[in-house]
């Protein structure tokens, strides 16, 4: 099996859910701007999208989009504490928060990613909208130690890496009574700090 991944991107999920799990997995970056592997493989030929995450499976299957990797990994191996099988409601609570996280977390912090909008813009329009959103998953929080419930599940890999974000673009989290502390509870977290290291990130809390 192998990921390939792009420093500090959503595919730093997968690699979290991967040593959540405790699997065996090689790893290969992609340059996102020329679409080179390290091994200067055409991406392209691998997923035609040019995004990351992808992963290559033992038989050559390759699957894409984050968060269909996400739930392969859990279902593939059982990993029911991350996500609970089939016929367990649970599963549907813990898939409703982690496309939430996807859909309009993610897909709104790519409008900062774009260097074609202006910075007025996202000061005003974008990151308030983000900032909205953190909101509402912060008071989730003041229920439960972490996004569903009591323990560590698949959207709070995707959780953690949107954090990361908004603190490495000066999204201040320090206003909300319970992301703040959630998030440095998270880096406390063996498959959390692994998967930073492997990536070589450092994170100021």
């Amino acid at each position: 099996m192998k990921l390939y991944y792009a420093k500090a991107a959503c595919s730093l999920a997968v690699r979290i859910i991967i040593n959540e799990i405790g699997l065996d997995c090689e790893y290969e970056s992609v340059d996102l701007k020329t679409k080179k592997t390290e091994k200067n493989k055409d991406y392209l030929t691998i997923n035609p999208k040019g995004a990351v995450p992808a992963l290559e499976l033992d038989d050559k299957t390759i699957l894409t989009e984050n968060l269909i990797i996400q739930q392969y990994l859990v279902d593939a191996f059982k990993a029911t504490k991350l996500c609970p099988p089939l016929g367990d409601s649970a599963r549907y609570s813990i898939l409703e928060w982690s496309n939430y996280i996807s859909t309009e977390l993610h897909k709104g912090f790519g409008n900062l990613f774009n260097p074609a909008i202006p910075s007025d813009m996202k000061e005003k329009i974008f990151i308030p909208i983000i900032k909205t959103k953190l909101n509402y998953i912060d008071k989730q929080l003041a229920k439960n130690n972490f996004i569903t419930g009591n323990h560590f599940t698949m959207p709070d890999a995707y959780l953690f890496v949107i954090l990361l974000w908004a603190s490495s673009m000066k999204i201040d989290i320090k206003g909300y009574a319970y992301l703040t502390p959630y998030f440095a509870e998270l880096h406390k977290r063996p498959s959390i700090i692994k998967s930073l290291k492997e990536e070589n990130l450092e994170v100021a809390l």
